[in-house]
């Protein structure tokens, strides 16, 4: 892998995580705010330091530090836990319209990752960006503001709830 892409002690980085097969999981409330609830418990627990953030259907955004330094562990305990909780909000939820094909999907590409692993939520890379300049910094921050209204999700970035350009995010930004 590019040295590009690898996290390394104390950066600062533009990270993305995508739903295997870039499935739309979080056009649900209930995950999406599972993954706030998560990134929270990260932020306060963990050292976690989000900057800015974007939730999209099938995947995030985040630019974020560690306190520590280790981004990279932070971001695979935060990928290991949201993947068994929401795997598991779905097969408990009996309004989950979705329910059998989503699993079946996650069982789907977990076949050949490990012998212990039944499901596969995120796909393995992050391809975490380190932003060694404010320029890149202010680019990926307007990407990650405009991400909700190149979809058409809304016209304006400030009214996408799960994003940093929120004002009343339930996001514990840095």
């Amino acid at each position: 892998m590019s040295e590009k892409y690898r996290f390394h002690k104390d950066g600062l980085f533009f990270v993305t995580m995508t739903v295997v097969g870039w499935i739309d999981v979080f056009t649900r409330k209930k995950y999406a705010d599972e993954i706030i609830k998560n990134l929270n418990y990260c932020i306060e627990h963990k050292g976690l330091e989000v900057y800015e953030f974007c939730i999209m259907s099938n995947h995030l955004h985040l630019i974020c530090s560690a306190k520590d330094g280790e981004v990279g562990k932070v971001i695979r305990d935060f990928k290991s836990f949201t993947a068994k909780e929401i795997i598991r909000l779905i097969d408990e939820n009996p309004q989950e319209s979705r329910k059998e094909w989503l699993l079946y999907m996650f069982r789907y590409f977990a076949k050949g990752s490990s012998p212990k692993c039944e499901f596969q939520f995120w796909q393995h890379h992050n391809h975490p960006i380190w932003l060694e300049s404010r320029r890149f910094i202010l680019q990926r921050t307007r990407y990650i503001w405009n991400n909700p209204v190149k979809a058409g999700i809304v016209s304006e970035p400030q009214h996408y709830i799960y994003s940093s350009a929120n004002p009343d995010t339930e996001l514990k930004l840095s």
